[in-house]
């Protein structure tokens, strides 16, 4: 086998909880973008963008999604508030995907979403390569207005990805994968 084949048959996620630093650097963190923006887009649109999630930003980020959070069901507890606190301070690194797609005479808006889709990918690939691992979430503030306005996006644009990315502190586990008999059918059989 090669390189690029053994380092896709062994990316694994690592929960964001157990990535710790060091971080990627300035210059590997831009290495990494390119590489996360080298992926099929239909029409050069570029439907997503990044939003960079480090030092004491991500604290602040997670006290807004706290308020939020607090504002919605004011008997709340305070260690699930301090979770939300947390949100994006467990990993050194969090790269926010934000999806763009709109509606374009020519690409249709599901086209663009699969491009997204494959930055977030592209992001946990290179971060795998680089040595450091990596954890694509969403949850509940990709999915609400409120919290994805706080988070700096725009009226329209969606998150398709928070991707966390540290030093594991943990060596990675693999899943059960499917069976490629369950998943895999021949056109005309």
């Amino acid at each position: 086998m090669n390189a690029t084949i053994d380092l896709l048959l062994t990316r694994r996620s690592v929960p964001a909880a157990l990535l710790a630093a060091p971080g990627p650097s300035a210059d590997e963190l831009q290495t990494l973008l390119t590489i996360a923006s080298r992926v099929p887009d239909h029409g050069k649109l570029a439907p997503w963008r990044f939003i960079v999630l480090e030092g004491e930003a991500r604290v602040e980020a997670g006290r807004q999604l706290a308020r939020i959070a607090e504002q919605r069901q004011p008997d709340i507890s305070e260690t699930r508030l301090e979770d939300e606190r947390q949100r994006f301070s467990k990993a050194p690194l969090v790269v926010a995907v934000v999806g763009r797609a709109a509606e374009h005479v020519k690409i249709p808006v599901i086209e663009q979403i699969y491009s997204a889709g494959a930055v977030c990918l592209n992001l946990e690939i290179a971060a795998h390569a680089m040595g450091y691992a990596a954890c694509w979430l969403t949850d509940w503030p990709a999915y609400d207005a409120e919290a994805r306005a706080a988070l700096g996006l725009a009226e329209g644009e969606t998150i398709a990805g928070f991707i966390h990315i540290g030093t594991p502190t943990i060596a990675p586990t693999d899943r059960p994968r499917p069976a490629l008999a369950d998943i895999v059918s021949r056109f005309g059989d």
